[in-house]
């Protein structure tokens, strides 16, 4: 990085495998499975009916009582970014003013937030009704959509799905008031976000960040989209435990999944000074774009190979030092064929031994929430000194050979390498550090 050190002191995530960092590690050390037939909507129609589904979850119990009545107007990838902040900051041990408005220990101006977030899905039966008042002898006509059928939407509607929504709650509850940024790059979203804000403590421009990645794709749009996209796994509706496998050989695609992760990011002297908990300091980070990941159809890295390159070089590091990857690992084939490849460029040799940790196994793909996850669960592998288990993997795919642990494996780990990366091109890497004074 530059001239500050930068360390993760909190941890907050949401899955479908666990709420909290401490219950999802344990759940990835015992390979729990947590893909399931959704049921939040009637999937019946679609070609693929399974995936990472958060159960009688609710932002409600993660926000002020005063707060509260605003869960109204938050979407679904909202109230997970809300619930992954109040995570975060209370496993850090700072007093925002979320927490409480007179104990509060950050200084609000020089209190930065990143989030990646992704497209987000109206209510459809809201926006259906309405949409309905316009309708006149089976077609719908703009103009009496303009002059009355849009008046049928509560004014606030829009509000619900704005990608920045998700920062714009988490900073307004946490009273975050310095550099903030919303970052919409699919699953490279995460690491970008974290990178950035990363950079902006380093540079002096924040002591503290909330920086990570929230979506939810578990509803109607969200799968029809990826299953236009040929993204979807098909043929597992009956055994979803085991639908989605990275890097394995019977990888047959991917699994939508809903969650997030986000980390708090502090300079060193301020966390030492409060002697806070350090889960581990951020040591390099790195970003690539491939102009060719435009076409949505054919699998591209995003240049993966260049950004863990810069990362690397960032943290001053070779690839032999690098003891852990969390990779994307979507488990569409194609997708799965182009990391490795990447990941074998920018590692050489060391690719073939170094624990290559695929999460989406697990709890499907979170799109913007999977790097805040994965950086997460690679803080915590680093703290605890213990690379998890990937589930759903048994042999690896003849274009996929990588390390893929299939039981816990206690080992010296100092640095770890998690890599993101979208559909569309773009992709991101943050070299994690186990923290030493």
């Amino acid at each position: 990085m530059t001239d500050r050190r930068v360390v993760i002191t909190g941890l907050g995530v949401v899955t479908s495998a666990g709420l909290g960092i401490q219950e999802l590690f344990k759940n990835l050390l015992a390979r729990k499975q947590a893909v399931k037939r959704l049921d939040r909507f009637d999937p019946s129609s679609f070609p693929c009916q399974i995936g990472g589904q958060l159960d009688d979850f609710s932002a409600r119990k993660f926000v002020p009582k005063s707060y509260r009545k605003a869960v109204k107007v938050m979407a679904r990838d909202i109230e997970i970014a809300v619930a992954a902040a109040d995570l975060a900051v209370r496993d850090s041990g700072i007093v925002t003013r979320g927490l409480d408005e007179a104990s509060a220990d950050v200084d609000s101006r020089r209190f930065g937030c990143n989030i990646g977030a992704g497209l987000i899905c109206t209510d459809l039966d809201e926006l259906g009704a309405a949409i309905n008042t316009s309708v006149t002898d089976g077609k719908f006509d703009i103009r009496t959509w303009g002059r009355e059928g849009l008046y049928n939407l509560t004014p606030l509607w829009l509000l619900k799905y704005l990608p920045n929504m998700l920062a714009c709650h988490v900073t307004i509850i946490h009273a975050a008031k310095g550099p903030s940024n919303t970052i919409t790059c699919g699953e490279a979203s995460g690491q970008l976000a974290v990178g950035e804000a990363a950079r902006t403590i380093a540079r002096g421009a924040a002591d503290v960040a909330i920086a990570g990645g929230a979506e939810s794709k578990v509803n109607p749009m969200g799968l029809l989209r990826q299953a236009l996209l040929g993204r979807l796994v098909t043929t597992a509706n009956d055994a979803p435990g085991g639908a989605c496998r990275p890097f394995d050989a019977d990888h047959a695609g991917t699994v939508v999944g809903e969650g997030g992760g986000l980390l708090i990011l502090e300079e060193l002297g301020r966390a030492q000074g409060r002697a806070a908990r350090i889960y581990a300091e951020v040591a390099g980070f790195g970003a690539a774009c491939e102009p060719a990941g435009a076409d949505y159809l054919k699998p591209s890295a995003g240049g993966l190979d260049d950004a863990v390159a810069a990362a690397l070089a960032d943290a001053g590091i070779g690839p032999e030092q690098v003891d852990l990857v969390i990779p994307n690992g979507s488990g569409v084939p194609g997708e799965d064929a182009v990391e490795a490849a990447a990941l074998r460029r920018a590692l050489a040799g060391r690719a073939d031994t170094v624990p290559t940790l695929p999460l989406m196994g697990t709890f499907g793909n979170l799109f913007a929430g999977a790097g805040g996850v994965a950086l997460a669960v690679a803080a915590m592998a680093l703290h605890q000194q213990i690379v998890p288990p990937a589930a759903n993997f048994q042999r690896p795919a003849e274009d996929c050979r990588l390390s893929v642990p299939t039981e816990p494996v206690h080992t010296e780990l100092r640095y770890a390498l998690c890599c993101g990366l979208a559909v569309g091109g773009q992709s991101g890497a943050v070299i994690l550090k186990r923290f030493e004074p």
